[in-house]
């Protein structure tokens, strides 16, 4: 990802519109650093999924063991609780979460409400290992890599997933996505 700037007034979607917004994609793909200059672009505010992880599954993901649905569960829950709270959130939310199947995403869906769109960068794995690799103080290891692949289910035909090149150029694109962001969600998924 490139360096980012851009004026935040420019950007901003229709005042009408609450963004409610998971950046979504494999380890590595770049969902904070992306997230956060949607956030910044936009007025929303940010958190990364990986902080609302509880302790026993940072543990399991520190071990080089890969979460299965039953730890994942209240994880998503409190992703969709957060996205839902307006109050909390009046200018929206936007969450980096993996959301790698389509039940995971339906979960936040059911959550979060229509309002819901998802963004997806979507990259190779060679990528993503060499991005995970060079990351400092992280509990997810590269070794996870595999089973994320292995786990993604790809959202790219779903109605309401904006894509977007993990490698892509961020100033260069960020425009585009937030274009496409602002516009109404999808009626039927």
């Amino acid at each position: 990802m490139g360096t980012y700037s851009m004026s935040t007034a420019a950007s901003r979607p229709r005042s009408d519109v609450r963004l409610a917004l998971v950046v979504m994609g494999v380890s590595g793909s770049g969902k904070t650093t992306v997230g956060l200059a949607i956030a910044q672009a936009m007025g929303a505010s940010f958190v990364d999924g990986d902080d609302l992880h509880d302790a026993a599954a940072r543990a399991k993901m520190t071990r080089g063991v890969p979460l299965d649905d039953a730890d994942r569960a209240p994880w998503l829950d409190r992703i969709g609780a957060l996205l839902a709270d307006a109050a909390a959130h009046p200018a929206g939310a936007i969450v980096a979460c993996s959301a790698l199947r389509r039940a995971y995403r339906d979960r936040l869906r059911a959550r979060v409400g229509p309002a819901l769109r998802f963004l997806f960068l979507n990259g190779d794995k060679a990528l993503m290992r060499e991005r995970v690799a060079g990351r400092e103080r992280h509990f997810m290891p590269a070794s996870l890599i595999d089973s994320q692949f292995a786990t993604l289910e790809s959202p790219e035909a779903e109605l309401d997933v904006v894509t977007l090149a993990a490698n892509a150029d961020l100033a260069q694109a960020l425009p585009g996505v937030i274009e496409r962001l602002a516009q109404a969600p999808p009626a039927t998924r």
